[in-house]
């Protein structure tokens, strides 16, 4: 009995990682080397309500202070785990749920549709460059900025797709976070902060709730 029992337990946790695994991703990857077509499927992941136990998206959509008419763009918006959250938000704002998966843009698109959310608009992206429509109060990467290429252009972009005294946000592992892509694939927040320096970001606020993740915020 006690080996079956052990032999079930090494099971349960088996499949409990690779569920981590998986909703550790959260946002889809801004990347053009990531494929995450099959929205369905992802999204019984990405929005599974366990998530908002360490995800924290109301405290985190607090933090932010965002004015109902705020327009944001939520970049890898992927199923729409935050971008409707702050659809709801903004009502007299815009939302962009902006991804580079075909797939993903579709299921956001249908899913604000159904919802009836008319200021949530998903946008498909190219891997250089977020293609916003119009300038932003707030650039939002949850999950998502350790996977962009060429980074140093990419905030270019984003630095000209800010209104003035706009803000970029981002949430990501930390190196000693249980849960998250391998440690190999993440980056610190120390490296973050230089990068966004660099780009001609001040560092403004550094919200600490988050029980397995960073969160940044500059303008």
């Amino acid at each position: 009995m006690n080996q079956k029992f052990q032999i079930m337990r090494n099971i349960f946790v088996a499949i409990n990682l690779c569920w981590l695994s998986a909703i550790a991703l959260a946002q889809t990857p801004h990347t053009h080397q990531h494929g995450f077509s099959g929205a369905e499927q992802w999204a019984q992941i990405f929005d599974d309500p366990e998530r908002d136990t360490w995800q924290q998206p109301h405290q985190v959509i607090q933090a932010l202070g965002l004015e109902p008419d705020s327009i944001v763009a939520d970049i890898g918006a992927g199923t729409g785990y935050f971008a409707i959250r702050l659809a709801n938000m903004v009502p007299q704002g815009t939302v962009y749920g902006v991804d580079t998966e075909p797939d993903m843009v579709k299921y956001l698109s249908n899913r604000a549709k159904k919802m009836n959310m008319t200021n949530l608009v998903a946008l498909q992206a190219k891997a250089e460059s977020p293609q916003l429509p119009k300038k932003v109060d707030l650039v939002l990467f949850v999950d998502v900025y350790h996977h962009v290429d060429n980074r140093a252009t990419y905030l270019q972009k984003i630095r000209a797709a800010l209104k003035p005294n706009g803000r970029v946000a981002v949430i990501d592992f930390r190196m000693n976070s249980p849960i998250g892509p391998p440690k190999e694939g993440r980056i610190s927040s120390d490296e973050v902060k230089a990068e966004l320096k660099n780009a001609g970001f001040t560092l403004i606020q550094e919200p600490d709730f988050l029980p397995n993740q960073y969160f940044l915020i500059f303008k």
